[in-house]
């Protein structure tokens, strides 16, 4: 007997270790996530601590927030994180997704050039600073790249009564289709008016003459949601890796990385896992 409980134990001992590796196995999840949050430098900054305590890798695919939701549909990406509350209210009603939390929020600015021919500069009413705009036939970039920033600023163009692409469209309006790097920079080209993320702006390292023209208007308000996909449309696949990581986002280990996360000592996005905007 003695001799069967040592044989017991020698082999207990010998797979243990298997077992643990089994279970500590290294995972790679896909995140298609909205370029904002890519270009300022937070996903860099909070996904080491994540991957350290989890052994779980995230691969970060950079996409408007429409490209992005896309993306999660085609069943290319295990987790979103958008920041377009109609695209994502379309996405789950499809049964795309499920669970949507808000971590963090900040806001959109207008910038523009210091020359400011549309006389804007200082103002807080978005709506008046894009007819201005339109009025002065001043240069404007468009990211036209079905982002969450793109339908913003075409929601704010629709609430101002214009459609800026038959006032303007081949002179002052450049829809441009590109990223919000992208546009910035054609937009220091020119120089032009643009709408961008604060985030992206205050990591922005070729500003020129821009500057920061309208800010703290209630409708410049930029959410972030993480949302996990449907398991009943989207299979297993790396779902339940992907919900630790949406878990982690809104937890307060999550909610402290991304608020301690800043640029020139200016905090880029307020956590707001436990009271949504």
């Amino acid at each position: 007997m003695r001799l069967i409980w040592r044989t017991l134990a020698v082999l207990l001992f010998a797979f243990a270790p298997v077992a643990f590796a089994a279970a500590a196995a290294p995972q790679t999840i896909i995140l298609a996530s909205t370029t904002s949050v890519d270009n300022s430098g937070l996903l860099q900054a909070i996904l080491p601590e994540f991957t350290e305590s989890t052994n779980i890798s995230v691969k970060v695919l950079a996409q408007g927030t429409g490209q992005a939701l896309d993306t999660a549909r085609r069943d290319d990406a295990d987790l979103v994180l958008v920041h377009d509350p109609e695209a994502e209210a379309k996405f789950i009603d499809e049964g795309h997704g499920i669970n949507r939390r808000q971590i963090a929020w900040n806001d959109f600015i207008i910038v523009g050039p210091k020359t400011d021919l549309a006389h804007i500069a200082g103002g807080h009413d978005a709506l008046a600073a894009l007819k201005a705009v339109a009025a002065a036939k001043a240069d404007f970039v468009s990211r036209g790249d079905r982002s969450g920033t793109n339908a913003l600023e075409l929601r704010l163009w629709k609430a101002a009564d214009i459609d800026p692409k038959a006032a303007g469209g081949g002179t002052w309006y450049k829809d441009i289709g590109g990223g919000m790097g992208q546009a910035l920079n054609i937009a220091a080209a020119l120089p032009a008016y643009t709408l961008s993320d604060r985030g992206t702006w205050l990591s922005f390292k070729n500003k020129g003459p821009l500057e920061i023209t309208i800010e703290g208007d209630p409708h410049l308000i930029n959410r972030y949601d993480v949302i996990e996909l449907n398991p009943q449309k989207h299979g297993d696949r790396k779902l339940a890796a992907a919900k630790v990581f949406a878990d982690w986002l809104v937890s307060p280990a999550g909610q402290a990385a991304i608020g301690v996360y800043k640029v020139g000592g200016e905090e880029l996005f307020n956590p707001s896992a436990d009271h949504p905007k």
